[in-house]
């Protein structure tokens, strides 16, 4: 799994003012859970760009005030209108603790329905795992090369070596539809027959 490492500060105060200060001066305010009590912290907002804006999931080595751990970003807040980050959760990781993550989906091959004039379409672009943080893969890769027209690749049928899926068992990842112009070319060879 990829990393990535962010340096914050811890804050002094947590009231709405100091926040709201703190944003002005381009930090976005930061919470760090999973030790033996919650750690407020702010960090640069350009800090967060490589991890944010991208599908991929990253590893973070925080380092607040000096003190150095290891952390996944757990969920993040966005401003409604300008789509500017407001806050930030990180859950603090060890080696021996299991984390739920959503990991990226990533299709490999050439589906035969697509040869055959289907369109592949991706249900699911991650997928909910739990594992160990050192387990963790960047991406779960797929082969979609035998999925024919109407045939999906179902959560069950995905080879999670090392990793718990919590998504449902019967719920497709990828499915190739079968579009107007293949409808119409198996109509006309039923009838052709």
């Amino acid at each position: 799994m990829k990393s990535v490492s962010i340096n914050g500060s811890v804050r002094a105060e947590i009231n709405k003012k100091a926040t709201k200060a703190l944003r002005n001066a381009g930090q976005v305010p930061c919470v760090l859970y999973g030790g033996e009590a919650p750690v407020h912290f702010s960090a640069e907002i350009n800090e967060f760009r490589k991890i944010v804006y991208t599908p991929s999931v990253f590893l973070i080595d925080l380092t607040i005030n000096g003190k150095d751990c290891k952390a996944i970003m757990q969920d993040i807040q966005f401003h409604p209108v300008s789509d500017e980050i407001l806050h930030v959760d990180f859950l603090e990781i060890s080696d021996d603790k299991a984390v739920k993550i959503d990991v990226p989906v990533k299709l490999e091959g050439f589906a035969k329905g697509i040869q055959q004039g289907g369109k592949l379409k991706l249900n699911l672009r991650t997928l909910r795992v739990k594992a160990l943080a050192k387990d963790l893969p960047d991406t779960i890769s797929i082969d979609v090369t035998e999925l024919g027209l109407g045939q999906s690749f179902r959560v069950g049928e995905v080879d999670a070596s090392g990793l718990e899926l919590l998504n449902s068992k019967s719920t497709p990842v990828a499915t190739v539809m079968i579009t107007r112009a293949a409808r119409a070319a198996m109509n006309a060879a039923k009838s052709g027959n």
